[in-house]
C-alpha cells in the first residue's frame, strides 16, 4: 500500500526523534508474524515503557542517517520493526526474550548501544545481563557473604564454650 508524503515525513520525524532519544536501539526482521503475538509483544514493550514500529527500511534507514551513530549499520530486511528505549538494556532483554519464542518469524538484524551500531550476537549478549535491581541484590549478597560467615562462626565458637 503506498503511502503519502506527508505520512512519510511523519514516520521519518517520529523514528529521528525516538533514535535521538533513546539509549538503545534493536532492528527486527519480522516475517510472517501472527497478529496476536505482535500485539503480546507490543504490551509487554509498553509495560517496559519499550517503543516499537514497523517501517520500511528506507524510512528507518532516513531516520538513521539524519542521527549518524558510530560504525556500519547492518543490512536491513525487506520487514523491518525497530524497537528503542531511554533503558540501556530493557529492549535488548525484551526483544531477545520475544526472538526465542518466535524463531522462525523474528530475527534480531542488529541494534544501537551508546551510539554505536552492534551487531545481533552483541545485541542477544547485551540481553543476558540482569536487570538493575537484580544486580544490586548481588552485589549486597557478595558483600553480606563473608559477614554472615563471621558471624556463623562466632556463634557456634560461643556455642562450643563450656558456661563457668
Amino acid at each position: 500500500m503506498a503511502i503519502n508524503k506527508e505520512k512519510k515525513k511523519e514516520i521519518v520525524e517520529k523514528l529521528d526523534k525516538a533514535f535521538k532519544g533513546s539509549q538503545s536501539v534493536v532492528f527486527l526482521g519480522v516475517k510472517g508474524i501472527k497478529v496476536n503475538d505482535q500485539n503480546k509483544l507490543r504490551k509487554n514493550l509498553r509495560e517496559q515503557k519499550v517503543g516499537y514500529t514497523i517501517a520500511r527500511k528506507t524510512l528507518i534507514g532516513r531516520a538513521l542517517d539524519q542521527v549518524k551513530f558510530a560504525g556500519a549499520r547492518p543490512d536491513f530486511a525487506s520487514e523491518l520493526a525497530v524497537a528503542w528505549s531511554e533503558d540501556n538494556l530493557a529492549t535488548h532483554r525484551e526483544i531477545a526474550d520475544f526472538a526465542k519464542k518466535n524463531k522462525d518469524n523474528v530475527k534480531i538484524i542488529g541494534g544501537v548501544f551508546e551510539g554505536m551500531y552492534i551487531d545481533a550476537a552483541k545485541v542477544i549478549s547485551l540481553a543476558s545481563i540482569p536487570p538493575r535491581e537484580t544486580l544490586y541484590a548481588q552485589f549486597v549478597n557478595l558483600i553480606n557473604s563473608p559477614i554472615q560467615g563471621f558471624v556463623m562462626a562466632l556463634s557456634e565458637i560461643a556455642k562450643s564454650k563450656p558456661q563457668a
